[in-house]
């Protein structure tokens, strides 16, 4: 049966979410085409229709990711994002979370390609967190430094064991080191 051009582009879309959600979880090594595609409800076969390679479809997704990013952050406060992104909810949430800290170290070793969708992400990120402003000189420092922060701290934190009272230490110290509070007392 012949799918529809609008349908062809539905199918599409919801490859590219699923993947963007699965990629995150697991990272793109740790999910195969079949799967992917079986988890978007769709066939194998299909794949090649939508897209011409694995790594074409990681940038797509990788693309979608922070894109999902950029809306939930939109409007939101320097404090209010890092209280958000330093929280355990983020942290236990790495498929709806944020690409960087989920896919980060994998990215560093995948194509140019990916590295430049990641760099591209990250430029989008950094405007957004600058109010769309351009940033330069010690502004720019400063919202790299928040943003190396903020991934460095999720990574860490999801490195140590879910139920790790040092997984929540390094999301409390770290927040409360970018907030300006006093360093919470263990």
């Amino acid at each position: 049966m012949k799918v529809s051009k609008e349908q062809a582009r539905e199918n599409r879309r919801r490859i590219v979410e699923t993947a963007s959600v699965l990629f995150r979880e697991r990272g793109y090594d740790g999910v195969g085409v079949a799967e992917l595609m079986a988890a978007a409800g769709l066939t194998h076969g299909g794949f090649y229709k939508h897209f011409a390679s694995k790594a074409d479809l990681m940038a797509e997704a990788t693309q979608c990711g922070f894109a999902h990013s950029a809306e939930h952050s939109a409007g939101v406060s320097r404090e209010q994002f890092i209280t958000r992104y330093l929280s355990r909810q983020h942290r236990d949430n790495k498929g709806q979370g944020c690409v960087m800290s989920a896919l980060g170290a994998d990215a560093s070793r995948q194509s140019e390609t990916i590295k430049a969708t990641f760099a591209a992400g990250l430029e989008q990120q950094l405007a957004q967190l600058s109010g769309d402003h351009d940033a330069d000189g010690e502004r720019r420092a400063d919202l790299i430094d928040t943003l190396a922060h903020l991934v460095g701290a999720m990574v860490l934190s999801r490195a140590c064991p879910d139920d790790s009272p040092l997984a929540d230490e390094i999301l409390a110290v770290c927040r409360a080191r970018l907030l300006g509070e006093k360093t919470p007392e263990q």
